[in-house]
């Protein structure tokens, strides 16, 4: 009988029940989109860094993230970069001479980090030759050429075939210095990176650095990440003397964003139902106060104060229940259809999205337990929003009640 007398009590107002419940199906499909479209920024962004800029795991000297100074070599680096080309479970991988020093122009100088690479290998770990915007990747037959980022190429005022000079320390602290000129020049949705990586051929910076056949930097992709702890504890263990780290290691900043993204999107919808559960909470009293005569009277004939705030609680769940489904399904086809095509925020990118390497097209995504959390939570919030309407409701004196005109 409280079923049916609730579920009939909702609709004695219709035009009150339907704001509520679209209020309620509004608020669940922001929610949800906007959890979609977090994870989906954040999911980008962590598919680039690994794949373009980190790698999934990486090998250097124990020194190096202290100090990178150009003698702190991988110790064995060309007999770990052999078993890594050799080991199944490595996709690619790409050993590097890296060493911090000035890039200098015409017009202009900066700080650099600079980077010896095997060409072929790096582009398999990297892609650098897909990011080339203008000019050419490295050949076998040309010398002593450069490649930039575009923001780079900015700052220091130059363009294709310009020539620049990089200057560092080489392993005895001596001042080294090398003429280059620039073959291509490459952009990513990374400004930073963009500013501070300058990539040449590995046996030119070797050279200079007179270090040939050492290696400061081995980067490597996997082809399944539920191989990456056995990897790292196989090389770790067989290469005591080294540091090897995985990309939550080698950028912590990526591994936090990750880790607290489930909590901030919680906190986020948590919000968003608070918010409309006060919305309920008001709808429902009002409710209440219009049927304060009806209340005394089957408070009267014998209806308890346990079926009173049963049928006003079962009111309120009713209203939110009904608008969950109605909500996320909206929500499911939006995500659906945005996360096959994407969205487009180019015409309102800027610096502050490139600083931080997002891109300009965001394709939301949200996995389906998200979706059962969604409604855990929907149904907290009809059970938290039931509970003063129906204690007010039970607070009634029949007598008064009755007599209320």
């Amino acid at each position: 009988m409280l079923i049916q007398l609730a579920w009939k009590n909702i609709w004695r107002n219709r035009i009150r029940s339907l704001v509520v419940l679209g209020s309620v199906c509004l608020g669940l499909w922001v929610g949800a989109f906007m959890m979609a479209y977090a994870f989906g920024a954040i999911h980008q962004r962590l598919e680039d860094a690994v794949s373009k800029e980190v790698s999934h795991f990486q090998v250097h000297h124990p020194n190096w993230k202290s100090d990178h100074e150009p003698r702190f070599s991988i110790p064995f680096g060309s007999e770990i970069l052999d078993v890594m080309k050799s080991d199944d479970r490595i996709r690619a991988v790409s050993a590097r001479a890296v060493v911090y020093g000035v890039i200098s122009s015409a017009t202009s100088s900066t700080g650099a980090k600079i980077q010896g690479v095997d060409a072929r290998s790096e582009d398999l770990v990297t892609g650098l030759r897909g990011k080339l915007i203008r000019g050419e990747y490295f050949s076998s037959e040309e010398r002593n050429k450069v490649i930039l980022g575009n923001r780079l190429a900015e700052r220091l005022g130059v363009k294709l075939r310009s020539k620049i000079v990089l200057t560092f320390q080489d392993i005895d602290g001596n001042i080294a210095s090398g003429a280059f000129r620039i073959a291509g020049i490459y952009q990513t949705y990374n400004s930073t990176y963009d500013e501070l990586n300058v990539f040449v051929q590995y046996d030119e910076l070797g050279a200079l650095l007179e270090q040939e056949g050492e290696y400061h930097e081995i980067a490597a992709l996997v082809h399944n990440t539920d191989s990456l702890p056995d990897i790292l504890d196989e090389l770790g263990s067989d290469y005591k003397n080294n540091l090897v780290e995985d990309w939550k290691q080698i950028s912590p900043e990526l591994g936090l964003m990750v880790e607290s993204m489930d909590q901030y999107m919680v906190i986020f919808l948590v919000i968003i139902l608070l918010a409309l559960s006060f919305g309920i909470i008001n709808t429902m009293l009002m409710a209440v106060m219009e049927r304060t005569r009806e209340i005394g009277m089957l408070m009267a004939i014998g209806m308890n104060k346990w079926r009173i705030f049963s049928m006003i609680s079962l009111e309120t769940i009713y209203l939110v229940i009904t608008a969950s489904p109605l909500g996320l399904l909206l929500a499911f086809v939006t995500i659906s259809y945005l996360g096959a095509n994407g969205i487009d925020l180019s015409a309102f990118y800027d610096e502050s999205y490139a600083a931080i390497g997002f891109q300009t097209t965001i394709y939301p995504k949200l996995e389906a337990n998200y979706y059962w959390q969604i409604l855990f939570l929907v149904l907290v919030t009809a059970l938290f929003s039931a509970i003063f309407p129906a204690f007010s409701a039970i607070r009634l004196d029949p007598v008064k009640a009755i007599s209320t005109a």
